[in-house]
C-alpha cells in the first residue's frame, strides 16, 4: 500500500502517554507511515497513565499498535533504541519530518547538546542536520534555566517547542477534548488536514 507521507514518532518518559497515542491514531487515518521509537521509560508511562504494556520485542509492539489502531500493513513500524541500521539513524533515509511526544526535559537536554546516545537521539540530529521539521512536546513545569536554554538553543536551530498546553476557549467538556486540542495544533504545524477543533473565529456556537 502507498502512503501518502512518512513521519517519525518518538515517545519519551514525561507525562502525557493521550497526546502521543492520538497522534498516532489521527497520523494513521491522515495515511501516514509512522516510524515509532519508543524509550523505556515511555513504556513506564503507558502503563501509568494509559494501563498499556506494550511488547517488548519492537515487531510484536508493532502488531500490537496497528491491531489497536486499524493501521495497514506496514503503516506502523517500531524500533529499538539501538536498532543503528533503522532508516531514522541515516540522513539519506529518515522522514524529513519527527515529533517527540511528549518530550522529557532529559531527551530535550541530551538533542541540544548532539548526544545521540540512542535512537530518538540521534533520529532528532539527523532532522536538524538535514534541516527537516522536528516538533518536541515538553510536558514539565516549572521550567528551569536549563530547561529554557536548552528549548532556546534548539529553537535558534529551527526546532519546534509546543508544550502540552491546550486551551480552553473552545469550551473543553473532557479530557479527551484537552488530548485534541494539542494534537490538532501539532496536526496544524505538521500540514496534516485536521477536523478535531475549531480554529479561532471559525466557531459558530450559538
Amino acid at each position: 500500500m502507498a502512503f501518502d507521507k512518512q513521519l517519525t514518532l518518538a515517545i519519551t518518559g514525561a507525562s502525557g502517554a493521550p497526546y502521543a497515542l492520538r497522534l498516532l491514531e489521527v497520523l494513521v487515518q491522515a495515511n501516514y507511515q509512522v516510524l515509532v521509537l519508543i524509550s523505556s521509560a515511555a513504556r513506564v508511562v503507558l502503563t501509568t497513565e494509559q494501563d498499556i504494556k506494550l511488547p517488548a520485542r519492537p515487531a510484536d509492539a508493532a502488531a500490537w499498535l496497528s491491531n489497536r489502531f486499524a493501521a495497514a500493513e506496514d503503516q506502523i513500524r517500531v524500533f529499538g533504541k539501538e536498532e543503528w541500521f533503522s532508516p531514522v539513524a541515516s540522513g539519506s533515509a529518515a522522514p524529513r519530518q519527527m515529533v517527540i511526544c511528549p518530550c522529557s526535559t532529559g531527551t530535550l537536554s541530551a538533542i541540544a547538546c548532539g548526544a545521540s546516545d540512542n535512537l530518538i537521539e540521534r533520529a532528532a540530529d539527523v532532522v536538524i542536520k538535514e534541516k527537516g521539521q522536528l516538533i518536541l512536546v515538553p510536558r514539565e513545569m516549572p521550567l528551569s534555566s536549563l530547561h529554557l536554554e536548552n528549548m532556546l538553543k534548539l529553537s535558534n536551530l529551527g526546532v519546534t517547542i509546543m508544550p502540552a498546553s491546550p486551551g480552553f476557549y473552545h469550551q473543553p467538556q473532557s479530557i479527551e477534548d484537552l488530548v485534541d486540542f494539542v494534537v490538532a495544533r501539532l496536526l496544524d504545524h505538521l500540514g496534516v488536514e485536521q477536523r478535531l477543533m475549531q480554529r479561532w473565529g471559525y466557531d459558530h456556537r450559538e
